[in-house]
C-alpha cells in the first residue's frame, strides 16, 4: 500500500537535484521562476501546505503563521539562519520548526578566509586597476597591503563556523582570539590555541582582524556600533559573513570614509539587498553579494537536510534538526 506524500510547498527555486528528490518523496510545489513570495503568497501557501520550505529570503512572521491551515505541520527552513522566522510563533502554534545546521560551515569559513586576505592584501582594488587598463607597472611603494602572518584574529562567535575560521586561520600563521557567550570547549582551545575574551571591547582594541561569525539575535543586533568601531587599531580589517544586522552598517561607512581602520570585507548587509550608499564608493570595502554559502555542493547538502527533516516527519518520527526557541 503507497504512502501518502506530504503537501510541501518550496518558496524559491532549488538546485534541480533537490527539486527532483523532492517531487519523488513528496507531492512537492516548485517555484519554477524563483520569484520571492510576497506576504499574501507565504499566507496562501501556509493555508495548503504540509510543509512549507522556507529560505533567507521569506518573513515567516506571526502574522504570516497565524494564516496557517490546521494541515501545516512544518517549516523546513533551507539554511541555518532562523532570524527571518518567528520561531517562539511558530512553535506555539504547534509547528515544527527545522533548518540545516552543519553544512554551510567549510564554505562559509572559506569565504570569511577569502575577505581577509582580500581586504587586507587589497585583491579587488588590483583586480579594478587591470580592468580599467589603468596598470602601468610594478613600483616598489604601490598598491601595498597588510601581511596577515604573525597577526591576531579576533573572532565574534566560536561555534561551528568560528572554529573553522580559526582552523584556516591558523593555517596563515594566525594567533586565534576570541569572544563568546562562554569559553569554548577545552579540546578546542588547546587544538586551536585560542585566546578567550569574555569583554568584546578589550579583544576589539588588541588585535589585527576581526571576524564576525556569530548568530543574529536581540543581543547581537549593532553588536559593533561606532564605539566599537573606535576601538579597532588603525590597520585592523573587519570581516562580516555572518549578518550584516550585527554591524551598525551607517556607522561602519562613517568610520571607513575616515580612514579610522584599514578596511572592511563584507558578504552580509544591514538592508540586504540594499547596501548602505557610502559603502559603494569606497576603495577600502570589499562587498560580495551574500555569496558565502554559494557553492554547489553546499546547496545540494542544504537541500538533502531539507529532505531528511521532512521525510522523518512523514514517516512519523522525529526531524533530527528541529530548532527549539530560546
Amino acid at each position: 500500500m503507497s504512502v501518502r506524500k506530504l503537501k510541501v510547498v518550496l518558496t524559491r527555486k532549488l538546485p534541480e537535484p533537490v527539486e527532483t528528490r523532492m517531487r519523488e518523496l513528496f507531492d512537492a510545489e516548485l517555484n519554477l521562476d524563483d520569484r520571492p513570495f510576497g506576504e499574501q503568497e507565504l499566507k496562501d501557501a501556509v493555508g495548503r501546505a504540509e510543509v512549507l520550505v522556507s529560505t533567507i529570503t521569506d518573513p515567516i512572521t506571526a502574522d504570516i503563521i497565524a494564516a496557517r491551515g490546521e494541515q501545516l505541520k512544518m517549516i523546513a527552513n533551507f539554511g541555518a539562519g532562523m532570524d527571518h522566522v518567528d520561531v517562539p510563533a511558530a512553535v506555539g502554534a504547534g509547528l515544527i520548526v527545522t533548518n540545516t545546521p552543519g553544512v554551510l560551515t567549510e564554505d562559509t569559513a572559506d569565504m570569511t578566509m577569502g575577505l581577509i586576505l582580500a581586504t587586507a592584501r587589497r585583491f579587488v582594488e588590483g583586480a579594478d586597476v587591470v580592468r580599467a587598463g589603468s596598470f602601468t607597472g610594478w613600483t616598489p611603494t604601490w598598491m601595498c597591503g597588510r601581511r596577515i602572518w604573525g597577526k591576531r584574529l579576533g573572532i565574534i562567535g566560536m561555534g561551528r563556523i568560528g572554529q573553522a575560521v580559526a582552523r584556516r586561520g591558523r593555517a596563515f600563521g594566525l594567533s586565534i582570539h576570541y569572544h563568546n557567550r562562554r569559553p569554548a570547549n577545552p579540546a578546542v582551545v588547546e587544538e586551536l590555541n585560542a585566546t578567550f575574551w569574555d569583554d568584546l571591547d578589550q579583544m576589539l582594541q588588541r588585535v589585527d582582524i576581526v571576524s564576525v561569525n556569530c548568530p543574529l539575535t536581540p543581543q547581537t543586533h549593532h553588536l559593533i556600533d561606532a564605539r566599537r568601531l573606535a576601538l579597532l587599531q588603525p590597520h585592523a580589517v573587519l570581516v562580516n559573513t555572518a549578518r550584516g544586522e550585527v554591524i551598525d552598517e551607517s556607522a561602519l561607512a562613517e568610520a571607513l570614509k575616515a580612514r579610522a581602520f584599514a578596511g572592511a570585507g563584507l558578504d552580509v548587509f544591514e538592508h540586504e539587498p540594499a547596501i548602505h550608499p557610502g559603502l559603494l564608493g569606497l576603495n577600502n570595502v570589499v562587498l560580495l553579494p551574500h555569496m558565502g554559502s554559494a557553492t554547489i555542493e553546499g546547496r545540494i547538502d542544504m537541500g538533502e537536510r531539507v529532505i531528511l527533516n521532512i521525510k522523518t516527519l512523514q514517516d512519523g518520527h522525529r526531524p533530527p534538526d528541529r530548532v527549539i526557541p530560546i
